[in-house]
């Protein structure tokens, strides 16, 4: 840990009040971030994109569950995973209190990955979460959104994440993505955002971020140096980042 300087409270009092000057720009910035954010453009959604749920095949319009928006965890759980990755799992234990306040403000929301139903729904009671989740085996979803990549793509070792092309060399990748429902039925895909973007959902890590120690993750520089799936600490990691046994 590094050492600090200790001070009087006067001395400690003129240090923090410069610290929360910074502070309040980086909320107004924010601010102004998220209006920005609301005022992007749209895209139509066309094609008639079909998932296996526990109540059998839904469209993506009968995902929003009645309500006029939906957001859809891209969630890593590839169709030969028997368990979802290690980050996907820490993201979603931090958001399942907030889904109950999502519901009334008219957000639905859902996880979607590419394992077939059975080993969701299997990996879904060993961790005890509530939430949605749905398979989209078999469809073009995962790969239109660009956190699922084809073996071709692979072989060639780039692919198109988070806007770029970069390089890759594993077959699935999280983000989250927003869609908007209008009155006749018609849905809209208004923003999608991948890798270090999901931070802000971290309750955790915003905890840890106030701490002398932090994030304390000195070794990929990334969660993976010390989350586990929340029934595996105590326990050497005997699965990657990304889910694989």
């Amino acid at each position: 840990m590094q050492q600090h300087r200790v001070v009087s409270q006067d001395e400690w009092l003129v240090a923090r009040r410069q610290l929360l000057m910074k502070e309040k720009e980086l909320t107004r910035l924010r601010d102004q971030l998220s209006a920005e954010r609301r005022a992007l453009p749209w895209v139509r959604i066309t094609k008639p994109y079909v998932f296996e749920t526990a109540d059998g095949p839904r469209t993506l319009g009968e995902l929003f569950r009645g309500r006029s928006q939906l957001v859809v965890k891209h969630f890593m759980m590839g169709p030969d995973w028997d368990q979802g990755c290690v980050g996907c799992s820490f993201f979603s234990d931090n958001i399942e209190g907030a889904l109950l306040h999502l519901a009334h403000h008219d957000v639905s929301y859902v996880a979607v990955s590419r394992a077939p139903l059975e080993k969701i729904l299997a990996f879904k009671r060993r961790m005890g979460w509530g939430f949605a989740w749905v398979s989209s085996f078999g469809s073009d979803f995962n790969y239109d959104f660009h956190v699922s990549f084809t073996p071709e793509e692979l072989a060639r070792g780039e692919v198109l994440y988070n806007y770029t092309v970069q390089r890759m060399n594993v077959e699935e990748m999280t983000g989250l993505s927003v869609f908007y429902r209008d009155a006749d039925g018609d849905i809209f895909h208004t923003y999608s955002q991948y890798a270090r973007a999901g931070d802000i959902f971290l309750a955790a890590y915003h905890f840890l971020d106030i701490t002398p120690n932090g994030r304390n993750e000195t070794i990929n520089g990334n969660l993976t140096d010390w989350v586990r799936h929340h029934d595996r600490y105590g326990e050497e990691p005997g699965a990657c980042a990304h889910g694989k046994a």
